[in-house]
């Protein structure tokens, strides 16, 4: 009868990209191989220690063999990965090289499972309640930014209408800054969303440049449902007449919009601000 593993013995060190393993990693560089393993790659301790604190477990956890500036913070995310049932790769840095960021590259990355919501049951939604909508966001630095965002700002979700960019490309994951585990997302049509909108009891704003109220001035009835179009053509015809409120963000200077991203964070801090706690 063969022994039984040593627990306490080094793991394995891979150091071929023909690993199996190694090679499924590489491809969820692939939107295709995203979409049918259902699973995505974050990088960095600071975003797996989001992901311990959110309690998301990796399935895998792939760490760099021999880092003497491994940090204890990530030696603790491993151990706490391990622990919870996750597979522990330990890599050389050629073979983490091919795997992380190539202009930051990281010493520790996870493979984690996608999680999406359903579309919120309209008869719960709670009166403080902001949710946003995007129609057609095609960049995803400027989606993980708005998930960030509206993680910070202490939004209840995110939905994503129509063909948006995949939010677990790595270029989103990695401007959520660890915000991808902590927002709920949705993903719907723009027929099955204007359906839904019709049971919406409060307010649903929309941004756009022939708005008649300036941002700031307008008194926001929650739940809050804000609507904000893709980077080139804004927000459609059919969600602008969705809005309870159209509204407008002032501009002082010779250009007339601003990117989405800073667009959609301006307003979602203005429609939270009544409520929002000053800090010391």
């Amino acid at each position: 009868m063969a022994a039984p593993p040593n627990k306490t013995s080094e793991p394995l060190v891979i150091t071929s990209l023909q690993n199996e393993r190694i090679k499924a990693i590489r491809a969820l560089d692939m939107r295709k191989e995203r979409k049918e393993t259902g699973l995505f790659v974050a990088e960095g301790t600071s975003v797996l220690v989001m992901a311990e604190q959110r309690g998301v477990v990796p399935e895998t956890i792939v760490c760099l063999a021999d880092n003497p500036e491994e940090t204890q913070r990530a030696k603790e995310v491993c151990a706490w990965a391990e622990e919870q049932g996750a597979t522990a790769l330990s890599v050389t840095a050629r073979v983490l090289g091919k795997l992380a960021n190539k202009d930051n590259p990281q010493s520790l990355l996870g493979v984690f499972r996608q999680r999406w919501s359903e579309l919120p049951n309209v008869s719960g939604v709670k009166p403080d309640d902001l949710w946003l909508a995007l129609e057609e966001v095609r960049d995803p630095g400027n989606l993980g930014t708005m998930i960030r965002t509206a993680d910070a700002v202490g939004a209840t979700g995110i939905i994503l209408i129509g063909t948006c960019c995949d939010p677990y490309v790595r270029e989103c994951v990695r401007a959520t800054m660890g915000s991808i585990f902590s927002v709920p997302l949705a993903r719907t049509s723009r027929e099955d969303f204007v359906a839904w909108r019709a049971g919406w009891v409060g307010d649903v704003v929309a941004t756009h440049l022939n708005g008649r109220q300036d941002f700031r001035d307008v008194s926001y009835q929650g739940p809050v449902l804000l609507a904000m179009g893709s980077e080139g053509p804004g927000l459609s015809d059919a969600l602008v007449e969705q809005a309870t409120k159209v509204v407008r963000i002032p501009m002082a200077g010779q250009l007339d919009s601003l990117n989405l991203a800073v667009a959609t964070a301006l307003t979602l801090y203005e429609i939270k601000r009544p409520t929002l706690k000053r800090q010391p």
